[in-house]
């Protein structure tokens, strides 16, 4: 892979997180404990009456699903990008092959090649 598809990955990436961050931030905070990508959702309070109450936990449980969903996408996209620091991004983590550039370009984040990523979702 050349330098300049490398660093035009790295920035892609970089933006990637920048957005799934501010996405995070505007219902949950970074958890001041942990040491990764771990974000706590913030339980809405919209009052005190009953009809309020069932929202409060109906926000609260959408926004824990949606909380999961992007803190796996910026794991991805973390791990994505300590491959690309240690000289390792666009290899295959199981054959140890190239990973094609149009699946790259589709999937930044993959760390699998078609052909293995189809055996382990046995589609083959």
């Amino acid at each position: 892979m050349t330098k300049e598809k490398l660093d035009a990955y790295n920035t892609s990436l970089l933006a990637e997180k920048n957005r799934l961050e501010k996405e995070l931030s505007k219902f949950a905070h970074r958890n001041p404990l942990a040491q990764t990508t771990d974000f706590d959702a913030d339980f809405p309070n919209l009052g005190d009456k009953e009809d309020e109450n069932a929202s409060e936990v109906a926000q609260f449980s959408n926004n824990l699903s949606l909380e999961g969903e992007l803190e796996k996408e910026l794991r991805d996209v973390e791990v994505a990008l300590k491959l690309i620091e240690n000289g390792e991004y666009g290899k295959c983590k199981y054959c140890h092959q190239e990973i094609d550039e149009k699946r790259l370009e589709a999937r930044p984040t993959s760390t699998s090649c078609i052909q293995c990523k189809k055996t382990l979702t046995q589609e083959v």
